[in-house]
């Protein structure tokens, strides 16, 4: 996975600690426990949080898309979402299938 710096270039001045915490701790060392957890896991749990969270938005969007970059397929994130649907909302699953959609296109 790619040095991450989006928080601090977004967050750097006006939070630097979340910064660090977000691009060093978060997406440096969790992310990179590959031993223990593989980095296409690691997205498919998060779009699923995030999506039963209701964080709809372009943070969703980043993790389908990473999704996808770590090899989760069309046909699979599509199982995922519809599965999750049934314990996170229907309505929250709709809201993550047009970001899918626009990710894998279709």
């Amino acid at each position: 996975m790619a040095k991450v710096t989006a928080g601090r270039d977004e967050l750097g001045e006006f939070a630097p600690k979340f910064a660090q915490l977000n691009d060093d701790v978060l997406f440096g060392e969790v992310w990179s426990r590959e031993e223990q957890l593989s980095a296409r896991d690691r997205s498919i749990v998060t779009v699923v949080s995030l999506m039963a969270s209701g964080v709809l938005d372009s943070s969703l969007r980043f993790h389908i898309l990473n999704a996808k970059n770590h090899g989760v397929t069309r046909e699979e994130m599509a199982e995922i979402l519809t599965h999750a649907a049934f314990y996170a909302g229907w309505p929250k699953a709709w809201a993550a299938f047009r970001m899918a959609k626009e990710v894998y296109g279709g």
